[in-house]
């Protein structure tokens, strides 16, 4: 790739900065909570009319449960060509009408809003690279097609069996999550991500006057709780949280019922295997109290596979291109990319460097959407991985 190309490429975009951050602030403001099926829709729409505009052939899929996703790809499909998946996703963790408390601001060189930088700027780097390629005529070597989902931060439920077929048969896939830290690193590796419930049947019973005739689900779930937490290893990076908990009707009633929700997170395969066994084999310490365990590592770690080291070396290469000077990290938390890293080359984290993922103090650097953007779009124009 040529120095010549990736200056066309940010002439471009620099061009088009102000209707960048138009179009952001736009997808900030409506606002779309992972559980909330019918706040995902004019998000969507929204999308679509953009795609379409660019020449894609667009597929919204309803959900069942969720928001659905939505398809993209070239009306002049290239059957002979491979496929690049770009993967996002248009909900965010925040509940409706936080916009009251986190209205979008653009001061000084910050953008700040609910879902800004996890993920809406990586919806928008993917519409403006895709406009690049199309406006500026440049040929793509590998088919670009697109899915985005309203279902990742809930684990892509209804959306991960579509994101396998894609990735079964795609060259590579790039994902727009935020990238890590201030130098925004690109994600190379990530841990594997697990849920699992606790769900306790105890025996009800008044605690004033026959307490002994009951059997608390309470009382049951903390000794579970205590073990649970006992399973952390830092230096095998294996982390186990007890994220919520539930039971009870009454201060004075011993508990017939209660549950807990728990965050696993692994490096590999084999710690997956390891922490699964031991919460599904949790037993009973009160033989009047039914123990009831569900879940699994649904997210299975994104290893640095040597295509996907490929991967990055391209990236690497295009940054200096672009006078970037990237780097790469492991990190903790999931993604869609775990998923896609099972089947084809990944590189993840690609969205624009800011910081405050889930958190009231979300922001991106609006001088960075250019450049990441950029460096989307070169990634397309790469050679077959």
């Amino acid at each position: 790739m040529k120095r010549d190309t990736a200056i066309q490429v940010l002439q471009y975009l620099e061009s088009n900065q102000s209707n960048m951050i138009t179009f952001l602030e736009n997808l900030v403001k409506l606002e779309t909570p992972s559980r909330d099926a019918l706040a995902q829709q004019a998000i969507l729409q929204l999308l679509k009319k953009e795609f379409e505009k660019i020449k894609y052939k667009v597929f919204l899929m309803p959900g069942k449960k969720t928001g659905g996703f939505l398809y993209a790809r070239p009306l002049e499909k290239k059957w002979k060509n491979p496929v690049q998946l770009v993967l996002g996703h248009c909900d965010t963790v925040w509940k409706k009408n936080t916009l009251e408390e986190m209205p979008v601001k653009h001061l000084n060189s910050k953008i700040s809003g609910p879902g800004v930088f996890d993920m809406k700027a990586g919806l928008t780097q993917i519409v403006f690279a895709l406009k690049a390629v199309k406006e500026l005529n440049l040929s793509t070597k590998v088919t670009p097609v697109v899915l985005i989902n309203s279902d990742e931060e809930i684990g892509s439920l209804e959306s991960t069996n579509t994101i396998k077929k894609i990735a079964k048969i795609a060259n590579r896939a790039f994902v727009l999550e935020p990238p890590y830290g201030m130098e925004g690193k690109l994600k190379t590796a990530r841990k594997g991500v697990g849920r699992f419930t606790i769900k306790v049947r105890g025996k009800t019973a008044h605690a004033g006057l026959n307490p002994s005739e009951g059997a608390s689900a309470i009382m049951e779930l903390s000794h579970h709780i205590q073990y649970l937490f006992s399973l952390n290893d830092v230096k095998s990076g294996i982390t186990v949280n007890v994220g919520m908990i539930e039971g009870g009707t009454s201060a004075n009633v011993v508990a017939a019922e209660s549950k807990a929700v728990i965050d696993v997170r692994v490096k590999n395969e084999e710690d997956a295997k390891l922490i699964t066994a031991k919460i599904l084999g949790i037993k009973p310490v009160n033989k009047n109290i039914i123990v009831e365990i569900e879940g699994a590592i649904k997210r299975p770690p994104m290893k640095k596979t040597q295509r996907n080291e490929t991967l990055w070396k391209i990236a690497k290469n295009i940054g200096e291109l672009l006078q970037i000077n990237l780097e790469d990290a492991s990190v903790g938390g999931g993604s869609d990319g775990n998923t896609t890293s099972m089947f084809t080359a990944t590189l993840d984290g690609l969205g624009t460097v800011g910081d405050g993922a889930h958190a009231k103090h979300e922001f991106i650097y609006s001088n960075k959407l250019v450049e990441r953007t950029a460096l989307v779009t070169l990634l397309l124009l790469a050679d077959s991985v």
